[in-house]
């Protein structure tokens, strides 16, 4: 019971950065929509490895597939707790628009990112911070932006296990707030771009493959109307040494 406690009150910070992030936005729609991911981490020697992530996401109301996100990296690892990566990643977006210049558009990104991994107890807690330069095609001009962004990842194992945990039934908690840190003006006026909370449940079937599913919420701030994003996830995490 004494390891439960300050992962509660973990939890309920995670939630007051949630609620504060996203405090009544007018001009606000909603959207209900899926998102399938996959993220493969390979590591090949003791300090290098491959990050891959590749993602499909629908359009409201589940329509089309409106997302494709292709996001390779180089990690180099300093040792169990932190690792770096430098990568490139490919956003096309496909809409379904009557009369648009363009109904496909492509965002490129070169992105660097850091992570320090911490256990509690039987949990653990991933910080992540990712800085992404952004080459983005517009229906009528190509823009380049900067944006930085917060990612912490709690999962915590519904089994009880003498050692780490390498298999069974797990719950995962995490947020990654978005801020705007170069030509904000590019994109909505604003330093706060987007947050995303997120809850699941998974399944670990060895050291090397998870399953979860669960809720999303992406509120993204905008230049004139604001989004509500409802997500139901499908991911699967894979790790090979």
């Amino acid at each position: 019971m004494r390891e439960t406690q300050p992962m509660r009150r973990k939890l309920l910070l995670v939630f007051a950065v949630i609620n504060i992030s996203i405090i009544s936005y007018s001009q606000t729609i909603q959207e209900n929509t899926g998102w399938f991911a996959w993220f493969n981490s390979y590591k090949f020697s003791k300090h290098f490895g491959l990050h891959f992530d590749g993602q499909v996401r629908s359009a409201d109301d589940w329509a089309f597939v409106r997302n494709i996100l292709i996001r390779p990296g180089v990690t180099y690892h300093f040792n169990a707790k932190s690792n770096a990566t430098v990568g490139y990643a490919f956003i096309g977006s496909y809409n379904r628009l009557d009369d648009p210049a363009k109904n496909s558009l492509t965002e490129n990104r070169i992105w660097e990112q850091y992570i320090y991994n911490v256990k509690i107890g039987r949990s653990s807690l991933q910080n992540r911070f990712r800085l992404e330069q952004r080459f983005i095609e517009r229906q009528t001009e190509d823009v380049f932006a900067q944006r930085l962004r917060y990612f912490a990842r709690v999962i915590i194992p519904l089994v009880k296990q003498e050692t780490a945990f390498t298999k069974g039934v797990f719950t995962a908690v995490q947020n990654e707030l978005f801020l705007n840190v170069q030509h904000k003006d590019k994109i909505n006026n604003s330093f706060f771009d987007q947050n995303r909370a997120y809850g699941a449940i998974g399944y670990r079937v060895n050291t090397k493959f998870d399953v979860e599913a669960g809720y999303m919420n992406q509120y993204v701030n905008g230049a004139v109307t604001d989004v509500s994003n409802n997500i139901i996830q499908l991911a699967v995490y894979t790790r090979f040494n």
